[in-house]
């Protein structure tokens, strides 16, 4: 009954889905413009079975850098199809790995929409990157034995509470058609919890710890720094920003700067949605900042503030602190974004106390003393003040850091080698319908 309820919903909610769509593209959110066929299933049809990887957004995109290059290389003969489900995710995919990998909206996860999506990628594989779940597009490939890994999988104590109560739509799916490569044990038990069979559970370990530093970073971090006049200044980078955040972190400036600290500040909001608001708010506030994509003008006067309305620079911005504070972890229904990136490039970092979405990143970060917990804007103050007037703190959690994230690699490997079987299968399969 529920999954029959499910469908019809799903039906119903077609067309708000797809103006909704249709009105962010012609707004110009980035990348939204051409995806609604997509989104519907249309599109080109692959010439042969692919290997599709699914990336919500940026922040999964990313993470699947590693694996979609690891696959080109060893399947080289096999196409590679991506989707995203935001234009920012799309975006980033393009910028990434340009026409070597057919990038495609996720369909509405309608039968439909589903099965056109299917018939054009003929997918041999499925790897789902992290944590979405969709009943109508799992069920679709469970009956095609499309096999279905969820890779880096991460459930949350709050997700998996929701997810109890969605039981019944994904009963089948859980028992026969999905394996789970998890993060951790205390992920792969909830997975199993929800009635994936522990046969095709296994902790695998978490992706974001493969992420690939490029050469140039350093030399983007300077270029930064140099095009805002802050060669001397101290600086502190918000990564992956909300509102409330974003407030914290400017009156941290503030209050520093009163007392003698010469303290520079980036802000990359998470969401571009967001970036024309927080330049207006810093406008109506007076201070001296500047935009991102306008930095190729030489400002007559150093910002005191960059705003980064900009895609798939943060990492550049990272390259340029002097000490980070990762986002969502302040503002308490998000739970957190990725730590492990400041942590890589040996910058010292703070978050606040709601990071459930990845919490044995965050516990073990804390005890190897990498990342500093704090929960407002005084305890705010309070840290940054300390790591900004003490350079040989900011050295030493920084190296921490990035001594964690090299101790914490293997995970492609181990992924790679949980694929093999389920790659030599769909390969005899289609020597055997080809002769």
């Amino acid at each position: 009954m529920m999954r029959w309820f499910y469908r019809m919903l799903v039906v119903a909610a077609l067309p708000f889905a797809a103006t909704l769509f249709a009105i962010r593209g012609l707004r110009g959110y980035p990348g939204e413009r051409r995806g609604l066929l997509q989104r519907f299933g249309f599109g080109r049809r692959q010439s042969a079975n692919a290997i599709w990887i699914h990336a919500v957004s940026v922040g999964e995109v990313q993470t699947a850098v590693a694996l979609v290059r690891s696959l080109r290389d060893r399947y080289p003969n096999i196409p590679l199809t991506m989707t995203t489900t935001t234009g920012t995710g799309a975006t980033r995919a393009r910028e990434a790995f340009g026409d070597v990998v057919d990038i495609r909206f996720l369909p509405f996860d309608s039968l439909g929409c589903v099965r056109r999506f299917l018939n054009r990628v003929q997918p041999r594989l499925a790897i789902i990157v992290e944590k979405e779940l969709w009943p109508n597009l799992y069920g679709e490939c469970a009956a095609r034995a499309i096999p279905v890994v969820i890779a880096s999988a991460t459930m949350s104590a709050r997700a998996e509470r929701r997810m109890q109560k969605l039981a019944p739509l994904f009963r089948d799916v859980f028992a026969s058609g999905v394996r789970i490569a998890a993060q951790s044990e205390v992920d792969a038990e909830r997975f199993r919890r929800l009635g994936v069979a522990p046969s095709r559970v296994q902790v695998i370990g978490n992706l974001k710890f493969e992420l690939t530093l490029s050469a140039q970073l350093p030399e983007q971090g300077a270029a930064l720094r140099a095009g805002c006049g802050w060669q001397d200044r101290v600086l502190l980078v918000g990564g992956s920003t909300y509102e409330l955040e974003e407030s914290a972190l400017l009156e941290a400036q503030r209050r520093l700067r009163r007392e003698g600290i010469d303290l520079a500040l980036v802000l990359a909001p998470r969401h571009p949605s967001r970036f024309e608001s927080v330049a207006a708010r810093l406008q109506s506030d007076g201070v001296v900042y500047a935009r991102r994509s306008q930095l190729d003008a030489i400002p007559t006067r150093a910002p005191d503030v960059l705003l980064l309305d900009t895609l798939g620079e943060l990492m550049g911005a990272y390259a340029a602190a002097d000490l980070a504070f990762v986002g969502g972890s302040i503002v308490s229904d998000v739970g957190g974004h990725n730590l492990i990136e400041p942590a890589a490039l040996g910058i010292p970092t703070i978050a606040g106390p709601y990071v459930y979405n990845a919490p044995e990143v965050a516990a073990a970060l804390r005890a190897a003393g990498a990342l500093t917990t704090v929960i407002d804007t005084e305890s705010l103050i309070t840290e940054v003040r300390s790591l900004v007037t003490n350079e040989d703190e900011r050295f030493h959690r920084g190296a921490l850091g990035r001594a964690f994230v090299e101790n914490n690699r293997g995970t492609l490997e181990r992924l790679l080698g949980y694929l093999e079987p389920l790659m030599a299968e769909s390969l005899a399969r289609s020597t055997t319908t080809n002769r």
